[in-house]
């Protein structure tokens, strides 16, 4: 079990973390035909607008509800209520989510009651779901904030199921999925399940809508792809539900409430072990056998953790990211023999503890650049400062990747996923170690090249 080190400092240097704020937003990215509304200054949004179009280089449906100076000492709940009716207005949303920012905690706004209001004065507009989030940037992290968007998805538009358990004879199943899961991912999700003749119905669901695909239309102010709102009322007809990520427990827990439909649930989807594990689960839920391709990509698994031990086994290597992608890198790294030195999480959480390290540090990327002996580095692309100055490579995972293309589309779960990861860091320690020993040149081969007139070749 890991010691847990909080951060001792009265600032961050080089932080580590994207807000909760960023989080939540991405959450409602995931459903379709909706729209974020940020509530906070104009600059909240824009900050955040910039990680997220630099990271997936698409558009982003983002507005705001713009509080200035006399909205954040007099109450901002009207500006609320006006963006929520102009959006309505103009664009017609399914749905609306509502994070709120540090400005708006920290001024006390009440987003919930402003939404009420916004029923009462504009019943015309009740097809549009609505969903506040409290998710202040000073708390938790972009995990925990996609993670708090996604329960309040399910409490404001998955109804009480009147016979809770599931129908056994559905071949639907649920699936929550993390933050730290891209839209790559999840297609890879999708089709392992399907490969089990089973109908996935992914809450929330980046692939549809931040997969990277162009539109028929030039411009869509919403999002152009992910899951219905209309899903969450057909979630309790499911077979079954999987949860991907400890993050997501108060979700899974709330889901399990409302519908009574029995959950599996997973930590991540990396390594061999772990995909085992979903596999067997998808086998005893569809009650059908593993398909002869996953068996396959099993094999190959196997065979890559084998040819790559020989530049795994032993190196020491840092990670820096959200919990759940923190510990699905460590246990893919304690499965090839690879030695976790260092452990920072820019928030806590339980399942800190399961990390294989002997402790990880609550803080910034300055405690990752102090761990002299590195190897090799792990983390989203504000570690790249901290790899140069410890002079080691550096696998760009997580969020944010503003210098590097195709961040989204990266697959790095199932056996496939999981494959072309220990490739990566395998080829990132070949290109770093040293090269074969220069061959040996006789001294007196270098005299008779000297008597003769001819330079020795450099050595």
């Amino acid at each position: 079990m890991s010691r847990i080190v909080k951060r001792n400092k009265a600032l961050s240097v080089s932080p580590l973390k994207a807000s909760s704020t960023m989080g939540a937003t991405l959450a409602f990215m995931g459903m379709a035909d909706t729209i974020s509304m940020l509530h906070g200054a104009q600059g909240c949004t824009a900050f955040g607008k910039i990680f997220l179009i630099s990271h997936f280089r698409e558009p982003m449906p983002l507005q705001t509800t713009a509080m200035d100076q006399v909205s954040t000492v007099m109450g901002a709940d009207g500006n609320v209520v006006e963006g929520l009716k102009v959006i309505c207005q103009k664009l017609a949303p399914a749905l609306i989510g509502i994070p709120t920012t540090g400005l708006s905690e920290t001024q006390g706004s009440d987003s919930f009651g402003a939404v009420n209001e916004f029923r009462q004065h504009y019943p015309e507009f009740a097809k549009t779901a609505v969903v506040p989030v409290e998710t202040p940037d000073y708390s938790g992290c972009l995990e925990s904030g996609f993670a708090k968007a996604a329960a309040a998805m399910i409490d404001q538009l998955v109804p009480e199921a009147q016979a809770k358990g599931g129908v056994s004879s559905n071949r639907q199943v649920n699936v929550l999925v993390n933050a730290s899961l891209t839209p790559g991912d999840i297609e890879e999700l999708k089709e392992i399940i399907e490969a089990f003749d089973l109908i996935p119905i992914v809450i929330p669901d980046l692939s549809g809508s931040l997969d990277g695909h162009l539109t028929k239309s030039d411009f869509s102010a919403l999002t152009t792809g992910g899951a219905s709102v209309d899903d969450f009322e057909f979630l309790h007809k499911a077979r079954a539900t999987l949860v991907i990520g400890d993050s997501l427990k108060a979700a899974a827990d709330l889901l399990h409430r409302r519908i009574g439909v029995p959950d599996t649930r997973f930590n991540h989807l990396m390594g061999l072990k772990a995909v085992d594990q979903f596999i067997q689960a998808l086998h005893e839920i569809s009650g059908n056998p593993v398909p002869a391709r996953l068996e396959r990509q099993r094999s190959q698994l196997q065979d890559a953790m084998l040819d790559s031990h020989f530049h795994l086994g032993m190196r020491r290597v840092a990670v820096a990211g959200d919990p759940d992608l923190l510990i699905a890198f460590s246990d893919l790294l304690d499965g090839i023999g690879a030695e976790l030195v260092a452990a920072v999480s820019p928030s806590n959480a339980a399942i800190l503890e399961h990390v294989n390290a002997s402790e990880v540090k609550i803080g910034d990327l300055e405690e990752l650049a102090r761990f002299e002996g590195t190897e090799l580095i792990i983390g989203n692309a504000h570690c790249s400062a901290a790899a140069e100055r410890l002079g080691v490579p550096l696998l760009r995972a997580g969020f944010p990747q503003f210098d590097r293309m195709g961040a989204p589309a990266r697959n790095w779960i199932g056996y496939r996923g999981s494959r072309q990861t220990l490739f990566e860091l395998s080829n990132m320690l070949i290109e770093t170690e040293a090269q074969t020993i220069a061959p040996y040149r006789s001294i007196y081969a270098q005299r008779q090249d000297q008597e003769s007139g001819h330079t020795a070749r450099p050595q």
